[in-house]
């Protein structure tokens, strides 16, 4: 939304009020009456469109910064689909399956709080979402937990960090997509370059998880053998379905577009499912964009791997659309650039800026409560102040991530941290001093923007001077 010109420049009280309003009306919609964000960012465009002629605005100008907003999400809404087209293609070549069949076999009792949080990290990152690897594999694993009788809170903490850890570093994220488009970077070097705070806090959390196990002990795994048993029922476990991982690694190393490396990666799983998959292309073309439908009658298994599709990437990229319009509503309005301008005087410098977005990421978490807007919201509000200091954008596309996405579930009243508390059975503020993962991430990319490391400016590998 660099592009887009403020038509007019309000008052700095005035913008703060109307922001302030915004927010109020999408916190109150999501938090009190439990509303999809959709709706409440549809008013809030209505209130803003009521503003605009208050203040004299043609309507035209304000469809043109509804149209600007939304025409700078175009790239992640064409990265959503082909993430829709690989989940389903993934599980018909049974690229998923396989992966969660072998995962089950790391499963130990003596260091059951490090296991889970390896288990959901493994689950996350190959379905590429955090709250169904906490309803399955989260379900179980607290399931085994409870029959050892250890802390629910601390497995629950091992699961949520798990599984945001994976949601975090999947390429079939919409949240990691999400982050990567709305700075415009590659989403395989937003990934990359997120190693560099993801890799410490997972380190640490698995530390912790691991000192915390409880040694020697008896238990029943019957509950994750069942779900083993179910995944080779469903007869999509063959050697060769790593093929498509692999091909993704060699990718990413490669450095392929990310589109483009999407692109191959579901012609080729599209390929193997032919192996042993008696499905024609009728059937083939209805998975890819409908999703993937398993019936192998244990539920755990078929809610895990029924998923996938363009289909499922609608509410997404719908929510998308609306809040890059509602983003760029509010700068053609002048009350993002009137805020901005006023702030750069107090976060001149890059570590005083970087800091200010991680705060921005976690406040919309907390205000709002939701994840999906805490990216929006602090990415588009920033791009200005890291393009005016020279900063390279993949620095602020993994502060969004380190800040926004995985702080969401430790908000008591936020989409995740309600959804959580309901699945496992734990609440937020019980499991939240155990979800390292979450806790760290955020310090981690605090401590880096003081100091410098791994932060890069644009068109060069010299980090900034940061304490400047």
């Amino acid at each position: 939304m660099l592009n887009i010109k403020p038509v007019q420049q309000p008052k700095l009280i005035e913008a703060i009020a109307i922001l302030l309003i915004i927010l109020a009306t999408i916190s109150f919609s999501i938090i009190r009456l439990e509303a999809v964000p959709h709706i409440p960012i549809i008013i809030s465009l209505f209130i803003l469109m009521i503003y605009g002629f208050i203040r004299g605005m043609k309507f035209k100008d304000i469809e043109e910064g509804m149209i600007n907003g939304a025409q700078g999400g175009l790239g992640a809404v064409l990265l959503f689909i082909f993430i829709g087209l690989l989940i389903s293609s993934w599980l018909i070549s049974g690229t998923i399956p396989t992966l969660m069949f072998h995962g089950f076999d790391l499963v130990s009792p003596h260091i059951f709080y490090a296991v889970a949080f390896l288990l959901t990290s493994l689950s996350g990152v190959m379905i590429g979402s955090s709250l169904t690897t906490a309803a399955t594999i989260g379900v179980a694993m607290i399931g085994i937990g409870e029959a050892m009788g250890l802390s629910m809170a601390v497995t629950a903490g091992a699961i949520v960090s798990g599984a945001f850890f994976g949601d975090k570093m999947s390429p079939l994220s919409d949240t990691t997509n999400l982050a990567s488009s709305i700075v415009k970077v590659d989403l395989f070097t937003h990934i990359r370059n997120m190693a560099w705070t993801t890799i410490p806090a997972f380190i640490i959390t698995l530390v912790v998880f691991l000192l915390l196990s409880p040694g020697k002990q008896q238990v029943d795994l019957a509950e994750l053998q069942a779900i083993q048993d179910g995944l080779s029922q469903s007869g999509l476990i063959h050697w060769y379905s790593f093929i498509p991982v692999v091909l993704l690694l060699l990718l990413i190393v490669l450095k392929v577009p990310a589109l483009l490396a999407l692109a191959i990666n579901v012609a080729v799983s599209v390929a193997i499912s032919f192996f042993h998959s008696s499905m024609g292309l009728k059937e083939i073309f209805s998975v890819l964009f409908s999703g993937f439908t398993s019936k192998t009658g244990v539920d755990a298994v078929d809610s895990l791997l029924t998923r996938g599709g363009v289909e499922s990437m609608m509410f997404t990229i719908s929510l998308v659309i609306l809040s890059l319009s509602l983003g760029g509503l509010l700068f053609k309005l002048g009350v993002i650039p009137v805020i901005l301008s006023k702030l750069s005087g107090v976060i001149g410098s890059a570590r005083r800026t970087i800091f200010a977005a991680a705060l921005s990421a976690i406040g919309v978490n907390v205000v709002v409560g939701e994840q999906y807007l805490s990216i929006l919201l602090t990415g588009e509000a920033f791009q200005t102040q890291f393009k005016k200091l020279g900063l390279h954008p993949k620095n602020l596309s993994r502060t969004l991530e380190d800040a926004g996405t995985v702080v969401n579930p430790l908000v008591p009243w936020s989409v995740c941290g309600i959804f959580l508390t309901d699945v496992l059975g734990v609440s937020t503020i019980e499991y939240l001093p155990f979800a390292v993962f979450c806790i760290a991430s955020p310090l981690i990319t605090i401590l880096y923007g003081f100091t410098g490391w791994t932060i890069k400016r644009e068109n060069t590998n010299v980090n900034p001077a940061v304490n400047q």
